[in-house]
């Protein structure tokens, strides 16, 4: 009570959010490692506060970590194995000890809350295929990757993940872009757009025009905005860009490649007179700014979304600034709860025209009725499907982290 003889209004205390689990990064992944992605890492956690374990081989890792005086300071798991440059998908197999794999098992065990890795994309996205595995009603997974247009970035998803797809899986790419692009980019509703050889409807082959009916006469929370060409994918005009992994693979490289032999005519230009190289001068933090802008590195990779797990793959070149980047998107992904988002963006697909191909389900029912007017019995529930025998359960107990 208090002295005016009213009773006393307790005041609820303030919710935190919880802070995120590390990010585990894959230290043995990439053309430059571990120097370079450990040197990326010390940077992480020194300028931007990203909690992190390093998992690989844990010597060359802490000989690393000496160089920053960073012994002791950053968490340590072993692994025996590395993926090479060099190995693909079928490496997910024959190496359940690798650094990718132990790194996954962290994601499982509920120690780490996402995977950095420059190593070959096709091992890394096989390897987290495996041992993540993909939410349930998401039919395949996709590399989202951070276009540099204005007035703020897009998304482009499928770079690469899964060439060969069907219109139902490029309706939820665009389900997959929505989630991504709500935490990456900020809108309540991210414009969507399906890339295409032109913009009106009747345009594309078989697949591009059934995916255009699909996300234009669905209610699946899409904010669909019609076909886009070529020449949008940097224009800005939508949030996210959705097509094929092959599309997709294809369209990115062209645009790296294009930026490149750009820079690189600029940069003759600019240096051949005395006068040029006066002006590039008069020019430098407008120039500087642009390089940044146009820089992969500074958006630190693409995301494999539609795994129970959030996985950055960075570029297998990457130096210590790209994985720096990525380490710093993987944190900010995993405490905007990328999983859970992209569980009720999908979730929202149950409809009476994607329910049956996202869910199983028939018509967005559970039970529809036979013809002659009786209930359909309920289909069993399968049994869950058994981990492969060469799962990362470690088989020897492994040095213990470094605290």
């Amino acid at each position: 009570m208090t002295g005016t003889g009213e009773p006393s209004r307790a005041v609820a205390p303030r919710r935190v959010p919880p802070r995120p689990l590390p990010v585990a990064v894959d230290t043995m992944g990439g053309d430059h490692a571990p120097g370079e992605i450990v040197a990326g890492a010390v940077d992480a956690v020194r300028e931007h506060g990203v909690r992190l374990v390093l998992v690989g081989q844990a010597p060359r890792i802490r000989r690393e970590l000496d160089r920053y005086g960073y012994v002791g300071k950053i968490p340590i798991v072993h692994a025996d194995e590395a993926l090479d440059m060099g190995e693909g998908a079928l490496a997910s197999w024959r190496k359940p000890r690798s650094s990718i794999a132990i790194a996954c098992h962290l994601i499982k065990q509920g120690r780490a809350s996402a995977l950095v890795s420059a190593g070959t994309t096709a091992g890394v996205v096989a390897t987290s295929r495996l041992r993540l595995k993909g939410q349930q009603g998401v039919m395949r997974p996709a590399i989202a990757v951070t276009l540099p247009t204005r007035p703020r970035p897009t998304i482009l998803l499928d770079a690469g993940a899964t060439a060969d797809v069907k219109a139902e899986t490029l309706v939820q790419f665009a389900a997959l872009g929505t989630a991504y692009a709500q935490i990456l980019l900020g809108p309540d509703r991210p414009t969507v757009g399906l890339l295409n050889i032109g913009a009106e409807a009747g345009k594309g082959n078989k697949l591009a025009k059934r995916a255009h009916e699909l996300l234009a006469g669905g209610n699946h929370g899409i904010e669909f905005a019609g076909n886009v060409e070529g020449h949008d994918l940097l224009s800005g005009r939508v949030d996210v860009i959705v097509t094929d992994g092959f599309t997709g693979n294809v369209a990115l490289k062209t645009m790296e490649g294009t930026i490149g032999a750009a820079f690189t005519e600029i940069r003759d230009a600019m240096t051949a007179s005395p006068a040029a190289r006066m002006g590039a001068l008069l020019q430098r933090r407008r120039l500087q700014d642009l390089r940044d802008r146009l820089d992969p590195d500074t958006y630190g990779g693409g995301v494999l979304l539609g795994l129970n797990g959030t996985v950055v793959i960075a570029h297998g070149a990457s130096r210590a600034r790209a994985i720096s980047s990525a380490c710093e998107l993987a944190h900010r992904l995993a405490a905007g709860r990328i999983v859970e988002r992209i569980r009720e963006q999908v979730a929202a697909t149950r409809t009476s025209r994607f329910g049956r191909w996202t869910h199983g389900e028939r018509d967005g029912r559970e039970n529809p009725e036979r013809a002659d007017g009786a209930a359909k019995p309920p289909a069993e529930t399968p049994p869950p499907p058994r981990e492969p025998a060469g799962d990362t359960v470690p088989d020897r107990k492994e040095p213990p982290a470094v605290p």
